[in-house]
């Protein structure tokens, strides 16, 4: 199913680029994390046993006693180079944390401040330890439905754990991708050829991550030479290469598209939200995903990459239509 949703910002705050920066604008944090507080105090840190070894952060922040929803329980997951902290992850916590749920939010390896957790490197393939750590808080919150929702990277990470949710005997009710990956490769092509600010942001924020991971893995890493070159896509192909088991490129962005037959067999309720004028994930790719009767498509005719941005200090439009969505 696919629909448009009536989401009408201002004239003023219309436009792609804007509302793609607004997210991660640095003067937005105290405005956040002030409305955040509750959700941000009341949780604890969980170190989940992803399988293999591996562990991932995540913050668990109970559900307040006696609320509607405390038998149910939602997932955040960040997009790439973000982390449980980020912004768009809090403001949507504390929205969920005010209607009852149990919010936990989780991090990606070598995401947030876990670069000394395990040494491996993050790839976005590594879909088997995401679907660990999901197992494990099902374990641990037995008596609560667990849904899922993320962000860019990670809402394309969500997408794909409901869709394995069967083989790995994970009792999933709901799962909504905002803004999700659809094919890496266009998303990469988009990347350089868009307005150069968005390749400057994530080669500095990758740029960031690895850096760390040189620091807590010493004598293990070396990537002096092609942190030099600032080319986001050498640094994907030389990274793929040489740190996991893809011999190309191709091979690794096909691994985690969604595009294609990846979301065929999803029986998981699903939503897709996107904007039209994503300047990253170019909408023209919602045509070349599978259409099971489980998946609904919701569009807007803007709102940018994870912006959906109605005033300034706030992303209150998308908060309300993912609780909506959890709720149906």
């Amino acid at each position: 199913m696919r629909q448009q949703a009536d989401f009408r910002p201002p004239w003023w705050l219309r436009g792609p680029h804007l509302q793609s920066i607004l997210p991660s604008l640095p003067w937005r944090r105290p405005l956040v994390e002030r409305r955040a507080q509750a959700v941000m105090v009341a949780s604890r840190e969980l170190l989940l046993d992803a399988g293999d070894g591996v562990r991932l952060q995540a913050f668990h922040a109970p559900a307040i006693r006696d609320s509607s929803h405390r038998d149910q329980a939602v997932v955040l997951l960040h997009g790439w180079e973000g982390s449980a902290n980020s912004l768009y992850v809090l403001s949507l916590a504390q929205t969920l944390y005010e209607q009852g749920f149990d919010v936990v939010r989780l991090n990606l390896r070598d995401h947030g401040e876990t670069h000394h957790l395990n040494r491996e490197l993050f790839h976005s393939c590594r879909l088997d330890e995401v679907v660990g750590a999901i197992g494990q808080l099902q374990q641990l919150l037995p008596a609560h439905a667990l849904s899922l929702a993320g962000f860019s990277l990670g809402g394309n990470f969500m997408l794909r754990v409901a869709a394995s949710a069967p083989r790995h005997d994970l009792q999933i009710a709901k799962a909504i991708g905002i803004s999700p990956v659809l094919d890496p490769a266009v998303t990469l092509d988009a990347l350089e050829s868009g307005w150069s600010l968005y390749h400057w942001y994530f080669v500095r924020k990758w740029t960031r991550s690895l850096r760390l991971k040189e620091k807590y893995w010493p004598g293990s890493f070396d990537f002096k030479d092609l942190l030099a070159s600032g080319d986001l896509r050498r640094m994907t192909r030389e990274l793929v290469l040489s740190h996991s088991d893809y011999q190309a490129v191709e091979d690794y962005f096909s691994g985690y598209a969604l595009t294609g037959d990846r979301l065929r067999e999803l029986i998981v309720p699903s939503t897709i939200v996107t904007s039209l004028d994503d300047p990253i994930i170019p909408a023209t790719d919602l045509e070349r995903l599978a259409q099971p009767a489980a998946l609904k498509i919701i569009t807007t005719p803007t709102g940018g990459h994870c912006g959906f941005f109605e005033a300034f200090a706030e992303t209150a439009w998308l908060d309300r239509l993912v609780l909506d969505e959890l709720k149906t």
